[in-house]
């Protein structure tokens, strides 16, 4: 048993879900906090659902200030939500506190978990089967910029420390790559090299933060596929989740790590790179749906800066496994050796191509602009 499960009877007591608890059974496919879905069992209707998660105490060391950007991210969008017409049930998570009125419960051992209501009628996709899901992910992120384009970014704490830093990840590369702990520098020369080549890339766009050409906004920090939920019915995105980390940051980061994740079609560890190739036509449709859910929210500058957040966010994440590969496989999970090497040249060979379309890139964001 679990320390989740261990707790799980303490932890459902803590919480008034309306009515009476029959069932908790683990639910969805995340690797970082435990999750469950809480079933109850209203006496003059359908069983009424609800998340439950155990919040990662190795992935976020203060859950006080993880749960006081996600309220405050919530209400704000509630509000949005509701004064433009629309359903704040559906389109935006809400927090339901403990018995304490404490914005999570802190089980025995420390543990902090929270309550969502369950968004019914909504599926969770891994992948992107079609353009169409793709662009829909695309309009919904870029709502989540619209909506929150007020909000005091300044105010989010940083729940993961310099996230999206560029410049940090690459000094810690070349740390990793000089102290080569574990003999493994020799057979990623190539690998290293082709970053180092970019080091000037690293600072393009903290650079433009830090002149003000790019101004700091709420931003996602993941936004894969799998953290929309996409409406049962009509296939549009309803409601952004896994909000733990909301924090300050660059619009084009969003925009990037989409790319990286969803522009493409092969596996994130692929060992065979000439299966790795960007998709234009995916960097088009997306481009053209995130401008559109954006609604006019981002300053020309931001649009003119979105390759760059796609090259960006793909070479940071190669870094971040070279790192990692380098370190001795400590942070990202592995379940063959080398994995975290071949998922560092697949988003090298991404960058790559970024860099051989660049002008097609350039060009699909100023066709929408």
């Amino acid at each position: 048993m679990t320390k989740a499960e261990e707790y799980l009877g303490e932890v459902l007591a803590a919480f008034d879900f309306g009515e009476p608890v029959v069932g908790a059974v683990r639910f969805g496919q995340g690797h970082i906090n435990d999750t469950f879905v809480v079933h109850t069992q209203p006496a003059d209707r359908c069983c009424r659902r609800f998340i439950l998660q155990r919040m990662s105490p190795a992935a976020f060391k203060r859950p006080d200030q993880l749960m006081e950007n996600v309220i405050g991210v919530t209400e704000y969008l509630g509000r949005e939500i509701e004064s433009h017409g629309g359903d704040r049930e559906r389109e935006a998570l809400r927090v339901i506190r403990p018995r304490s009125g404490q914005p999570y419960y802190a089980d025995r051992d420390g543990g902090a978990w929270r309550v969502y209501p369950f968004v019914e009628d909504t599926v969770c996709y891994q992948t992107a089967e079609t353009p169409a899901l793709f662009a829909a992910s695309g309009r919904a992120f870029g709502r989540f910029q619209r909506l929150l384009q007020d909000y005091p970014a300044q105010t989010l704490y940083e729940t993961i420390p310099r996230f999206h830093d560029t410049e940090d990840r690459l000094a810690k590369l070349k740390a990793a790559a000089a102290a080569d702990r574990l003999g493994r520098a020799a057979e990623c020369r190539k690998d290293i090299s082709f970053i180092l080549e970019r080091e000037a890339d690293c600072s393009v766009a903290l650079q433009a933060l830090r002149d003000g050409v790019l101004p700091l906004r709420v931003t996602h920090n993941d936004t894969k596929l799998n953290n929309v939920l996409m409406d049962s019915a009509s296939g549009e995105g309803v409601c952004i989740i896994d909000l733990d980390t909301v924090m300050p940051g660059l619009a084009i980061n969003d925009f990037g790590d989409s790319i990286r994740f969803g522009a493409n079609h092969s596996a994130e560890d692929e060992t065979d790179l000439s299966k790795v190739n960007l998709d234009i036509s995916l960097f088009e449709i997306y481009t053209q749906a995130f401008l559109e859910g954006a609604g006019g929210t981002l300053t020309e500058k931001e649009i003119e800066y979105l390759p760059w957040g796609a090259k960006l966010m793909t070479l940071e994440c190669g870094i971040r496994f070279l790192t990692d590969y380098l370190e001795g496989d400590v942070y990202f999970h592995i379940s063959r050796e080398k994995q975290n090497l071949d998922r560092c040249r697949t988003q090298c060979k991404l960058v790559g191509d970024m860099e051989a379309h660049w002008d097609e890139l350039m060009a699909i964001v100023k066709k929408y602009q």
